[in-house]
């Protein structure tokens, strides 16, 4: 086989993601169980498909006529004859420069161009368009709008990395079923990040760290390795590293320091699973890399949560379209169909039929793939929780009695400043000044104040459901005439995505102005409060 096609080969099994065998969480695993399908179209199938369509060219083979024209040139000479004057080798000689046909120089030409192809838009995990008209100019679809408004990703989701955040884990023997040898990258603190669109400032970005105690142990047949998620410290150095630091490690460097740590325990119990984590990690072109199975994994788990990506919205299309585009653009040229013989023209369509066909059934394979990406990113999310704050004047009065029970509404309260922690001072019992309904009036509400008449008296008090039963929060929704109507701001915490799909229901054709993208965080900005990015470019 070519080197042409070796190299197309590695390059789909880096687009099939089969260069991640060991990888056993999520997608990967849909793509272990189709990954002897795809092997076997790669690895089988591919090469002769190929070679079987130019096999109808094969009596014209180039070098079987040139070895044909050998064999008659030296038998002629055997005769004492003048080669040159020999009808046969005229006719060969004829043949070959009108009618043959360099089999191994088409199927190169495919496999050239089909690594070109993918290869042009596929970047890094993601399909990107990139129609290339001509040297430093793209062309962009158009379909005769008065306006054409285009970018990079227009026909895809983004994802934000945190979706991968929790689960990592691999095989150490990807092969075998009954001893994978599973380890996985498990997740035991997370710190809080920064707030309100404020962007990590540096030596506050949050990096993967080995956990301090219990790091790595064996559970139910899978080992185990715990990580922090948090900002690196100088303390996270090691002590003979620490003399001299003035920045905490990186996570490259930490990377290093894990690795060392891991690979350095003792434990009888673990020693198969750290021999085989030790081992040179084998790469996609079977070449053994200089580092360690341990490092590429640690590698794979920090980048997959620092970028993020993209699922295509109709790959199968995109890449179709895309794949005539390449082809009238860069392989149908129109000077060699005038130039050359009605033969030669033969083989060059063919050689386009072949592109065509091939490239079909890998975008066809892609599509699957991604189309199930795709199915699982738009599945409907959960909601997991919904409360309400309601002030008391909206609510029956029917309710008050058990909102004034509510010792967790209460200490609410009194931690947002509505009112003063514990009672009043002086002696048990004491009098003091009161109002009608028994409250002091002294200027201060103190917890113990509270009951049905103080509620009454502070009807502004903001009553919060989640202190409260599922049971409590029907009656009260059920008790407030015309709710939907009177609920008069929203607030939602949820990734981006799932958050517009939702509001877009509810909202469709309401939504009067938007204010997108605002200039938060700046000390000159005219907004008094954080404001969320927010993209509501989907409401008709």
């Amino acid at each position: 086989m070519s080197q042409k096609y070796e190299k197309l080969k590695n390059l789909l099994k880096e687009l099939f993601q089969l260069d991640q065998p060991d990888l056993d969480f999520g997608l990967y695993r849909i793509m272990r169980a189709r990954s002897a399908e795809i092997t076997q179209f790669l690895d089988s199938d591919l090469f002769p498909q190929v070679k079987a369509s130019f096999a109808a060219y094969q009596p014209a083979d180039k070098a079987a006529i040139q070895k044909e024209l050998d064999k008659v040139i030296n038998a002629v000479k055997e005769a004492d004859m003048d080669p040159e004057q020999s009808p046969k080798v005229k006719e060969l000689r004829a043949k070959l420069a009108n009618e043959a046909v360099d089999i191994g120089t088409l199927e190169s030409e495919v496999y050239d161009h089909l690594y070109s192809f993918f290869r042009r838009y596929y970047s890094e995990g993601d399909f990107i368009s990139k129609r290339v008209y001509k040297e430093g100019v793209y062309a962009i679809p158009y379909e005769g709008e008065e306006v054409k408004l285009h970018w990079a990703n227009a026909d895809q989701y983004y994802i934000k990395t945190s979706e991968y955040l929790r689960d990592y884990a691999f095989r150490l023997n990807p092969s075998s079923e009954a001893a994978p040898k599973r380890v996985h990258f498990r997740l035991v603190d997370v710190a809080e990040g920064e707030h309100g669109n404020v962007k990590e400032t540096e030596g506050k970005n949050r990096v993967f760290v080995l956990a301090s105690e219990d790091f790595i142990s064996e559970e139910n047949k899978e080992l185990v390795i715990k990580f922090e998620y948090r900002p690196a410290s100088l303390t996270d150095w090691p002590d003979d590293q620490r003399d001299g630091k003035k920045k905490p490690p990186a996570q490259k460097d930490l990377i290093a320091i894990a690795e060392k740590h891991l690979l350095a325990v003792s434990d009888t119990a673990l020693a198969s699973w750290i021999a085989e984590l030790g081992k040179k990690h084998t790469k996609a072109d079977g070449e053994l890399a200089d580092y360690s199975k341990l490092v590429a994994h640690l590698n794979r788990y920090t980048a997959r949560n620092t970028f993020d990506y993209f699922i295509h919205k109709d790959l199968g299309k995109f890449l179709t379209r895309e794949l005539d585009f390449y082809i009238k653009n860069e392989v149908m040229h129109l000077d060699d169909v005038e130039s050359e013989t009605v033969p030669r023209v033969e083989q060059y369509l063919s050689k386009i039929k072949v592109i065509r066909k091939v490239a079909k059934k890998i975008i066809d394979f892609l599509a699957q793939l991604e189309d199930f990406q795709k199915k699982l990113w738009l599945k409907k999310k959960f909601v997991v929780e919904t409360n309400y704050c309601i002030t008391l004047d909206r609510v029956p009065e029917e309710f008050y009695a058990e909102i004034a029970a509510n010792k967790a509404q209460v200490e609410e309260w009194v931690k947002l400043g509505f009112l003063e922690e514990g009672s009043r001072g002086g002696a048990e019992g004491a009098e003091t000044d009161k109002d009608l309904f028994g409250v002091s009036v002294d200027g201060k509400l103190y917890a113990s104040d509270v009951s049905v008449d103080f509620l009454k008296a502070n009807d502004k008090l903001v009553l919060d459901t989640k202190f409260f039963s599922d049971e409590f929060k029907a009656k009260l929704i059920g008790g407030i005439e015309d709710f939907d109507e009177k609920m008069d701001g929203l607030l939602i915490h949820s990734e981006n995505f799932q958050a517009l799909n939702l509001l877009q229901a509810r909202y469709r054709e309401q939504v009067k102005c938007v204010y997108i993208d605002p200039p938060y965080n700046t000390g000159d900005s005219k907004i008094l409060y954080k404001m969320s990015m927010i993209h509501l470019h989907g409401f008709h």
